[in-house]
């Protein structure tokens, strides 16, 4: 289906987490990994300014080795990475376009909208920054991506409908998972009109290694097919998808990628009720209630960041993966600018508002073990 007078299959390249060889990109699996997927059909890349090494490996895996025609190249300008000025944000521009080596973006986004991150591309007039760029033909479409919750996204693009298309985190473990909400920012994206690129459809590889019980129901849908390549199918079958974004690492992921959705007309009903079993049974699976409404956070008197150390314990349940529920908990707590678990002086305080009726004190001395104090 066409959406923004493109015709793009639904799986296009997340060029972010590439193979590497001495410390660097490999540049010539990146190069057979590009083959396979134009050979295939596909044709939607997509890298960021704020990705180590990408863009370049975009220029010599791709732009020199191919016509720019025929190809659609997505970047992103992250303004809140040491932007002081709106000549700094600018500059990203100028200096993707010049990594790149590809003349102009057919998708440029704006990156990583949301909680305290959104200011800075007002306060630098961004917004309007793109459109002069899209007049200049140096741009073709302009939106952005979005890590945040259904009620900010329908407030920005209630602010700026000029927007073309929104990249949001979709999978069908965060369908409905509290702390994320894909299903509500897909609806109000779809309310606003705005067609979707899909990120995390494989929520950062955990869902290619999903708990045995989801294991076992996706196996007993079909027997051959990788877990991962569900996560994908999963996304790419909603309305109003313009392609699902697999940030691949190497030629195995590209073939696996590419035999599930070669010839992807979306999902059997037999399919839909598999994922919609696997869905059920992640819910089913104890976690600590929080919805993130942070009502928590308005009173607690140490800035304890509660909601992400919460959202970590939970991945670690899930996907028993210690890492990445580290880096999870890095992220939302200390990127965040709260205090870790182990700084809470047991107040109560959070307790006495949590509509959830969770033993938040109780919690964070659990987290407080798992990721230091």
């Amino acid at each position: 289906m066409e959406y923004l007078g493109r015709d793009i299959k639904k799986l296009g390249f997340g060029l972010m987490r590439l193979p590497e060889k001495d410390g660097t990109a490999d540049i010539e699996q990146v190069k057979e990994m590009v083959d396979l997927f134009l050979a295939a059909g596909f044709t939607y890349f997509d890298t960021a300014w704020s990705y180590p090494g990408s863009e370049e490996a975009t220029r010599r895996a791709l732009v020199e080795r191919y016509p720019r025609e025929s190809f659609q190249l997505a970047t992103k300008l992250a303004a809140w990475v040491d932007c002081k000025t709106r000549e700094d944000a600018i500059a990203q521009f100028e200096t993707s376009l010049k990594r790149t080596g590809a003349g102009y973006f057919d998708f440029y986004l704006l990156h990583n909208l949301g909680e305290g991150r959104t200011h800075f591309f007002d306060d630098f007039d961004l917004w309007n920054f793109v459109q002069e760029k899209k007049a200049e033909g140096l741009i073709r479409h302009a939106g952005f991506s979005f890590h945040a919750g259904p009620e900010e996204l329908d407030e920005i693009l209630t602010k700026h409908p000029e927007m073309e298309f929104v990249q949001l985190q979709i999978n069908y473990a965060d369908w409905d998972y509290p702390a994320i909400r894909s299903r509500q920012c897909y609806e109000v994206a779809r309310k606003h009109g705005k067609p979707v690129i899909v990120m995390e459809p494989v929520k950062g590889g955990m869902l290619a290694a999903p708990p045995e019980a989801v294991r076992n129901i996706l196996k007993e849908g079909e027997e051959e097919r990788s877990f991962a390549s569900w996560a994908i199918r999963f996304a790419a079958d909603l309305d109003g998808i313009i392609t699902v974004l697999s940030g691949m690492s190497n030629v195995e992921q590209m073939k696996d990628n590419i035999a599930a959705m070669k010839d992807f007309h979306g999902l059997s009903e037999k399919e839909k009720e598999t994922l919609d079993r696997a869905r059920e049974t992640l819910k089913n699976i104890p976690l600590i209630p929080c919805t993130t409404c942070n009502y928590c956070a308005k009173v607690c008197p140490m800035d304890i960041g509660i909601s992400g150390t919460f959202t970590a314990m939970n991945y670690l349940t899930l996907y028993q993966n210690k890492e990445a529920a580290a880096n999870q908990e890095k992220w939302l707590v200390g990127k965040h600018g709260k205090k870790k678990a182990g700084e809470c002086i047991k107040c109560g305080k959070c307790e006495e508002v949590c509509p959830q009726h969770i033993s938040i004190r109780e919690e964070l001395s659990k987290g407080a073990g798992l990721f230091g104090m």
